[in-house]
């Protein structure tokens, strides 16, 4: 994939579309939730964890998937499975991130997952899913006013 970077600029130089094209154009579609989620063991998109957009052909797209407090099965070497998909549930795996524990005890992380890649111009729709590999200790996606998941697609920049 090649980048295609800006130019320099310098004084009465004249600022073309090629070169404002070259720019990031920012954030494209964003979701949050601070509704708490039980986690099940079939890959489920979270609550609050979708995201619309238009892309553009030969654009560079950012997705973020974070989620302050992801609760892990309390079943040895149990563990909890966040995915970036397209489309939907079952839709193509863009990313994915596990937390997983070394011992009989339920426990918790924060998860952050980062997709970059390009897309088919077009309405595009984005989803943060997860599940758990055992519900023993009733594993949760913790969130609140302070501690928001967020879902985030940002437009970085020509391929």
């Amino acid at each position: 994939m090649a980048i295609s970077p800006n130019t320099t600029f310098s004084a009465g130089a004249i600022f073309t579309a090629n070169q404002a094209n070259a720019y990031p154009f920012g954030v494209c579609a964003s979701s949050s939730s601070t509704t708490n989620y039980t986690l099940t063991t079939t890959v489920t998109i979270a609550t609050g964890m979708t995201a619309t957009f238009t892309a553009i052909t030969d654009r560079l797209y950012k997705i973020t998937y974070y989620e302050p407090q992801a609760g892990i099965t309390s079943t040895l070497n149990g563990y909890t499975v966040l995915q970036i998909r397209q489309t939907s549930a079952t839709g193509t795996q863009l990313q994915l991130g596990i937390a997983q524990n070394q011992a009989a005890v339920g426990s918790s992380a924060s998860i952050n997952l980062v997709h970059v890649g390009t897309f088919t111009a077009g309405s595009v729709t984005v989803v943060g899913c997860a599940s758990t590999s055992s519900v023993t200790g009733a594993p949760t996606l913790t969130r609140s006013a302070t501690t928001v998941a967020r879902f985030l697609v940002e437009d970085i920049g020509p391929s």
